[in-house]
């Protein structure tokens, strides 16, 4: 029997869009799972964007508290998309009410925001799920199998790379994303967290690392009212712009491979751009984002001058089959998300994790602490060694 898990989202700006899409397909494409969620309440404090969420995907409620959502018996699962300086404590009181929770990254502003997170997902028994959709693709799923297969011999080395124009226009508005106390590390927290978790994803923990940031564009225009995405400001109060545009870092894992990792959001001619290539001993995988179906692979014995083949995913690999019929039919990025949704309710009904979790979050977010440690201080760090 199926039975109907009352859901809320706490933020509808565009990732709460996304989450609540999520919901809304996940059982037409896993028409077996065991819960049906049902959209019973979304949270926002700007004026009107919850009644017309409300409005166009059928929420039964809209509050402008999200305090009312923890208190409210009808919800039992929350996806928390509200800007990071809020998730903490958003999420510690979502799991203290026994609800299960879905939140974006980074998870807070800090590694001891994340852990909190986790530990008060561990103490009150819930679930707890976290955005890291990119791992979901079925081409990286396939890359990580290959990879542990040994298909392409020992891993040597990898790249990383997120690199985005979003926020390249001067007259990009100084929204709370640019704040250290609101949005955290800039770059790293938005686009290198996401680079973290891959790189551990596929190739294990992150044993030390060197990095350098920079801010490229130093001031932007305060905007004039509420924003959603990454709107421009023109005319406003200019400040400055408190955390990083740019971060590149080497990297050394626990296996003995090397890696680099790099992420910006000011690419001028960059949309999106993001993608991984690992190398080993007897061969290589390349996967770019904007191709999310291809994996380009090489293996053989022939080392030197060895081809490269385009794999097209298809219902062999990852969640491919739960979307398309056949290779070559493609999936995007909203499917990542119906993916993740699918994951988290499933670790709901079964009472057991299953893919992205609070505890990979903790991870990625002591990756990015190392990072900002090593470029103040301009030295070899590890994940998770004290300030």
């Amino acid at each position: 029997m199926v039975e109907a898990l009352g859901v809320a989202v706490v933020g509808f700006g565009w990732m709460g869009r996304v989450h609540t899409q999520a919901y809304a397909r996940v059982r037409h494409h896993y028409p077996h799972l065991a819960l049906r969620p049902e959209l019973v309440t979304v949270a926002e404090e700007v004026p009107g964007r919850a009644e017309e969420a409300a409005a166009q995907f059928g929420f039964a409620s809209t509050t402008r508290d999200w305090r009312e959502v923890a208190a409210d018996p009808r919800v039992h699962a929350v996806s928390i998309t509200a800007p990071n300086f809020l998730h903490r404590e958003i999420a510690v009181a979502m799991a203290g009410a026994g609800k299960h929770i879905w939140v974006e990254k980074p998870v807070g502003l800090s590694s001891d925001d994340a852990r909190a997170v986790a530990d008060a997902v561990s103490g009150a028994g819930v679930q707890g799920a976290v955005g890291f959709n990119y791992r979901n693709a079925p081409a990286v799923e396939t890359a990580r199998r290959l990879i542990a297969a040994g298909e392409i011999g020992t891993v040597t080395h990898a790249r990383l790379r997120f690199f985005s124009d979003y926020a390249a226009h001067p007259e990009g508005a100084l929204t709370w994303r640019y704040e250290r106390e609101r949005g955290g590390s800039g770059v790293l927290g938005d686009l290198a967290s996401h680079g973290a978790d891959l790189a551990r994803f596929l190739l294990g923990d992150i044993a030390s690392l060197t990095a350098d940031t920079a801010v490229f564009v130093p001031e932007r225009a305060r905007p004039a009212s509420a924003t959603a995405g990454h709107a421009r400001a023109t005319g406003g109060e200019p400040g400055p712009v408190e955390n990083e545009d740019y971060v590149s870092c080497l990297l050394r894992f626990a296996s003995g491979a090397r890696g680099v990792l790099e992420a910006c959001r000011v690419s001028v001619g960059e949309q999106n751009n993001y993608g991984f290539e690992v190398h080993g001993t007897t061969g290589a995988v390349f996967w770019d984002f904007r191709r999310m179906n291809e994996l380009r692979v090489s293996r053989g014995t022939e080392y030197q001058d060895q081809p490269v083949s385009t794999v097209y995913v298809g219902p062999g690999d990852g969640e491919f089959a739960a979307f398309q019929p056949g290779a070559a039919n493609a999936m995007g990025y909203d499917d990542l998300k119906v993916v993740e949704a699918h994951r988290f309710l499933r670790s709901i009904a079964e009472g057991t994790p299953y893919g992205a979790t609070l505890s990979d979050a903790v991870h990625s977010a002591a990756v990015l602490e190392a990072m900002s440690r090593s470029a103040e201080r301009g030295t070899w760090v590890s994940p998770g060694q004290p300030g």
